[in-house]
């Protein structure tokens, strides 16, 4: 009783109180934190609440993220920022095992960058993989037939064999993204950056010692140990958890059963691309 009456006390001691938001998965337009997809929708109602709390000192992300959709990176990023600018409340980022791609993106949305000394962080840049088939059609008997009212409309089909100019359009929209991941890093972190920026904006990525070195980072420490710098051993942590999907048992079996084998293709085909994700970095 005493522990319990000393938690629901705390805000009248004057203990400084921060809220968290952990940020894990791979980044895709999916509403579904289950999943382990980040979107906006996903993380907006987390979010919200972490920066409505009252007399917060600060709201921390963990993020977690090989990366993914940049679109949806740019959403979460910019919702971030409208919430610290609107609520006035400073926003820590800690890195855990690697905060990549999209979800470096995100992390520079904070105002200070932390990572473990073997966190994976960077890998600023755009990538579109995929596989080809063209002769393996072929060597089946099998013909393939697409009819289109554009003529790029069938642009980039995997069982064709590339174009030339296909390829070069492709290029081309990743340079404009990747353009845009650079104006964002740049209008984050400014003159923190250090080294060449040929290096930084490559692709490649770092553990968190060299991320500090490069000013992706401002330093290279866990949680709890910077937290407890800047806000003193009193500190308490709230930790704002993910709105889960609800849906009626009943309902829940019957839609199971019409939708188990589209879902299981889903399923299997999500499942590889977040694992090709998290292996581009060793994870």
């Amino acid at each position: 009783m005493r522990r319990l009456l000393s938690k629901l006390l705390f805000w009248r001691k004057g203990a400084p109180v921060v809220s968290v938001v952990r940020l894990s998965g791979i980044i895709a337009a999916s509403a579904s934190p289950a999943r382990g997809r980040l979107s906006l929708q996903a993380t907006e109602d987390s979010l919200k609440k972490a920066f409505s709390m009252s007399g917060i000192k600060a709201v921390v992300l963990i993020i977690n993220s090989p990366g993914g959709s940049p679109v949806q990176s740019e959403l979460i990023g910019s919702y971030i920022r409208q919430l610290a600018l609107k609520h006035d409340v400073p926003v820590l980022a800690f890195c855990e095992d690697v905060a990549a791609s999209g979800g470096y993106w995100i992390a520079a949305a904070a105002d200070e960058i932390y990572a473990s000394s073997v966190s994976v962080v960077g890998s600023i840049g755009v990538i579109s993989a995929g596989f080809g088939f063209p002769e393996l059609l072929e060597k089946l008997g099998v013909e393939r037939r697409v009819y289109t009212s554009g003529k790029s409309k069938s642009m980039l089909d995997p069982f064709r064999a590339e174009n030339p100019d296909d390829i070069a359009y492709l290029k081309q929209l990743q340079n404009q993204i990747h353009q845009r991941f650079i104006d964002h890093v740049k209008s984050r972190r400014g003159s923190r950056l250090a080294g060449d920026e040929d290096e930084i904006f490559s692709g490649k990525f770092w553990t968190g010692e060299t991320a500090h070195q490069l000013g992706l980072i401002d330093g290279v420490g866990l949680m709890r140990e910077v937290l407890e710098a800047r806000f003193g051993e009193k500190l308490q942590i709230v930790t704002i958890a993910q709105k889960k999907g609800f849906m009626p048992f009943g309902l829940s079996a019957r839609m199971g059963r019409l939708l188990s084998y589209d879902s299981a293709v889903d399923d299997a085909a999500a499942k590889a691309i977040e694992l090709s994700l998290w292996q581009r970095y060793g994870l």
